[in-house]
């Protein structure tokens, strides 16, 4: 099969790989049916996080089941399914209590790599979950999304305490950002702040939700969300960038009392005890248990009620992967998706 493999910094090629095989009874192999490339995948990318050697890439998946292992009971070939970066058993404690993410038999999705024809997903009742039937194509891209960027938005603006009623900051405007918008549009917002500096991607942040746009960053950022909201800060902020001035930035933005979802794969960032202390900021993130949502999401999507699938603005062929990731890499494209 072809697949995506980063040899270097800047290096993508897709070049020949094994065909994947059932190795565990719980198993499935599926064909995928479309793939793209994550925000996530630019850390190694650009060398801030170190690879060794030749490594796959890619998390996320949809695709048509080709084989189960003998222990595989809900997931059956010929379904379309889709699944999260982390394979999950969905029966653990962690897990019934909603954080599949940290699952106690989790396995990372990435290191098996997904950019690919074919994959092998581990725990795969507890990992995929199958669509009513076989999607059209105009829907693939959307339950695409549901596979990471969709399911990490929603699950920041969860654990931002999104609902009625409320003002959303929203701190990044990447595909994770943008779906951070539809999502708390979808739970009932009231007003929704999407902090971006570039015009394409207001115009998506508008058109997914969001009813202000703030460019300033930093200190100027959180300023002009305190003037938006008589002084106070937004009651729910979502964090969707991993730095520490975006950290820093979405703690500042947030009244007292208030809540910060952070879904934004931190790097070097560290916080101020102190400052944290006083500010009566509630903290709760880190990487989105997808498998929770994925019903729902589905569901909302089967039905058309949301299209997320519009975070993508470039579709390329998976032989051009590397033209993918310069573009996103230069912040010509949001999100690429990779057709097969």
């Amino acid at each position: 099969m072809r697949g995506a493999v980063l040899h270097a910094p800047g290096d993508i090629r897709v070049e020949a790989r094994p065909d994947p095989t059932i190795i565990e009874p719980t198993d499935a192999v599926i064909r995928l049916s479309a793939t793209c490339i994550c925000g996530s995948d630019l850390w190694p990318y650009r060398g801030i996080e170190a690879v060794e050697g030749p490594a796959p890439m890619g998390h996320e998946y949809v695709g048509i089941v080709e084989e189960v292992g003998s222990a595989v009971t809900t997931i059956r070939p010929g379904q379309f399914v889709i699944g999260s970066f982390f394979a999950s058993d969905n029966t653990c404690e962690i897990c019934r209590a909603g954080y599949q993410s940290s699952c106690i038999h989790r396995e990372l999705m990435g290191a098996i790599g997904t950019q690919a024809d074919l994959a092998r997903i581990p725990l795969a009742d507890g990992t995929l979950v199958a669509t009513p039937e076989v999607p059209t194509p105009d829907l693939i891209p959307s339950f695409l999304a549901a596979s990471d960027v969709l399911g990490t938005g929603w699950f920041g603006a969860v654990a931002a305490e999104v609902g009625p009623g409320k003002t959303v900051a929203v701190v990044g405007d990447g595909a994770v950002g943008l779906l951070g918008v539809l999502a708390a549009r979808q739970l009932g917002a009231e007003r929704i702040i999407a902090m971006s500096r570039h015009e394409p991607r207001q115009q998506l942040a508008l058109a997914f939700g969001a009813t202000d746009i703030v460019e300033e960053r930093g200190d100027e950022g959180v300023a002009r969300i305190k003037d938006l909201t008589d002084g106070l800060g937004a009651h729910s902020v979502i964090e969707a960038v991993g730095t520490q001035e975006s950290m820093m930035q979405a703690i500042r933005s947030t009244r007292p009392g208030g809540h910060v979802g952070y879904v934004g794969v931190a790097h070097d960032v560290q916080l101020p005890g102190d400052e944290l202390f006083f500010s009566h900021t509630h903290l709760h993130g880190g990487p989105a248990p997808v498998r929770r949502f994925l019903p729902e999401l589905i569901e909302l999507i089967s039905k058309r009620t949301i299209d997320p699938g519009k975070v993508f603005d470039l579709t390329l062929p998976l032989d051009d992967a590397a033209d993918g990731y310069r573009a996103m890499d230069e912040r010509r494209a949001i999100k690429t998706l990779l057709s097969l």
